[in-house]
């Protein structure tokens, strides 16, 4: 998820922000103290860019980062005490006086969340009798224990025998052979879902089982009956799943179906290989670099090998350690936002007024141009016939360049004046190369429009919703419809380009326009609220030509205020 890095302005020292409800003064002192806490927030800001010209801000996440880690390493046979003694201090930190752990600063109390914390701190040596323990314990039974957490959760438990194979769905990983027009098809999958599908299908298949020291009947309920099917399709892909289940139990003693699986095991190995990230990531994000090392190990790759080697070094940069009262503190970063925090700071800077040729704003540029994508992506797979463009959210995440980064992108480096020369040894200038990416990111950013006219933020027409209904899918947002924030951005992004008039902007602005909620608001997917929503929106429908005065304008504002 993305963070709202405007936020950093927040983390300005040597004063306290107005009280909640404080008013802001009027007049002239209104507008001297305005000053100067925008010139105070822009001085921390640019206190705090990087000697290569890059932000890149915390992206904060919940402790199953932290769970998460210690059991793949547990796993792995590579978990030092030095790491859990640092990780579990965190967690316990993140506790709450009920004993649970919520999956959002003040947010309710998560069941699986609390369920992995937990057996992280058994890992770490916690008594189950133990205060912080006992009433993590209690709150989990209450909740319908292990049996009511989600699949992802269960599949940790079932590498470690605390949950049975045969009581998980099954993914086969034959679906890797699916074309992309057939139904339930990897692509059918958004981006972050489908490269952690994939090695999964192939941790399922080998079932493995790594006991622990320590067993978790403290967590277990009996009697604990599955939730009743709400609708059709559900009913249906719950059949498949016992059908799928005879067909593993089918395989064993097969030869033919045998071979088929171990055919598509190979082909899901090649497809995950193919897609690791320079710096060792799969997309960036935690789920599929971990699954996709676990599904390698099982397939005998030694942790020496290259591809091992390479994604347990690239975890390091994800982790954060700093001390704490009582010893090193260790945290995992689920995702890092380099880009997008980045084009957002100079977007910020120059709205504050920072000259276009600032040293600021010109070495952020150079730096994001850098990191524009020339080469292919899953994308294609919807878009085989357009150019390869744009930016993605992270240093290394070029399988995946996304639609919201590249939006915002464009508008940063419009809004910066780079000299002709300092070019990339090909003859053009900095300022050439800047006007040949923002036009080609306009014309990928134009081609990657679904057909209902918004933008989703990294495939085109990701909207299929059989894959929603998988007795898999228990685990949050699988798929990668247009929203409100992207195509928001996308429209801005086109209007700066000066064609708020074509067909793709004038069908963006018309997608904009029917989302509306009643109330006046639009949600914001990536920064999960709807005044982010709001305020993507009602900057783009004004710079596409949509006038201040007109009614889905002022009931925005209205909503607002």
């Amino acid at each position: 998820m993305k963070p709202d890095t405007t936020t950093l302005a927040g983390k300005v020292t040597g004063g306290a922000p107005p009280a909640a409800g404080g008013s802001v003064p009027a007049g002239d002192s209104g507008r001297a103290a305005a000053r100067t806490a925008l010139d105070r927030a822009t001085g921390y800001l640019l206190s705090i860019q990087h000697d290569q010209g890059w932000w890149q801000g915390e992206l904060e996440t919940n402790v199953t980062m932290d769970a998460e880690d210690l059991m793949f390493r547990e796993f792995l046979g590579i978990r030092t005490d030095e790491q859990t003694a640092a990780s579990a201090r965190w967690i316990r930190a993140s506790q709450r006086t009920d004993g649970t752990w919520a999956n959002f600063r003040g947010g309710d109390a998560d069941l699986s969340t609390t369920v992995e914390a937990y057996v992280a701190l058994r890992l770490a040596g916690d008594r189950p009798d133990e205060g912080h323990m006992a009433a993590a314990a209690a709150w989990i039974r209450s909740r319908g224990g292990i049996a009511a957490t989600r699949v992802f959760t269960r599949i940790w438990l079932a590498l470690f025998g605390q949950w049975s194979w045969d009581d998980l769905p099954v993914m086969p990983p034959e679906l890797i052979y699916l074309p992309a027009w057939f139904p339930l098809n990897v692509y059918d999958w958004a981006c972050w879902a489908r490269q952690t599908i994939v090695p999964l299908t192939i941790v399922g298949s080998l079932r493995p089982s790594r006991p622990l020291p320590f067993g978790l009947d403290e967590l277990r309920v009996s009697g604990a009956a599955p939730a009743a099917a709400s609708d059709l399709w559900t009913v249906v892909f719950q059949r498949l799943d016992q059908v799928l289940h005879g067909y593993v139990k089918h395989i064993s003693h097969r030869k033919p179906a045998a071979a088929v699986r171990s055919a598509a095991i190979r082909r899901s190995a090649e497809w995950i290989i193919a897609r690791q990230e320079r710096d060792g990531c799969w997309g960036g994000i935690q789920p599929p670099w971990v699954y996709s090392l676990i599904a390698l190990h099982l397939l005998g790759y030694e942790l020496e090998h290259p591809v091992m080697a390479r994604g347990l070094a690239g975890l390091e940069r994800f982790t954060i350690r700093q001390d704490g009262p009582d010893g090193p503190v260790r945290r995992f970063e689920a995702c890092q936002s380099p880009v997008w925090d980045t084009v957002l700071a100079m977007i910020a800077l120059a709205d504050a007024g920072l000259a276009p040729d600032h040293p600021a704003l010109t070495s952020a540029a150079e730096w994001v141009l850098d990191e524009e994508i020339r080469g292919p992506g899953d994308w294609q797979v919807r878009r085989p016939g357009l150019t390869p463009a744009g930016w993605a959210f992270e240093f290394d995440n070029d399988g995946y360049p996304d639609i919201d980064d590249t939006a915002e992108a464009v508008l940063a480096l419009r809004r910066v004046s780079l000299s002709d020369g300092d070019g990339d040894g090909t003859g053009s200038g900095r300022r050439d190369q800047a006007e040949a990416a923002g036009r080609r990111a306009i014309a990928w950013l134009t081609g990657m429009q679904s057909k209902d006219g918004g933008w989703g933020a990294f495939d085109a027409d990701n909207t299929a919703t059989l894959v929603t209904k998988l007795p898999f899918c228990d685990f949050g947002e699988v798929v990668d419809p247009p929203s409100a924030d992207v195509t928001a951005h996308t429209v801005e992004a086109l209007a700066a380009a000066g064609l708020a008039g074509t067909p793709a902007a004038r069908r963006g602005v018309t997608w904009l326009l029917r989302h509306q909620e009643p109330d006046g608001s639009w949600f914001g997917r990536w920064g999960a609220n709807y005044v982010y929503g709001t305020g993507a929106v009602v900057p783009a429908l004004i710079a596409a030509g949509v006038r201040p005065g007109k009614p889905v304008i002022r009931r925005a504002v209205q909503w607002l205020m």
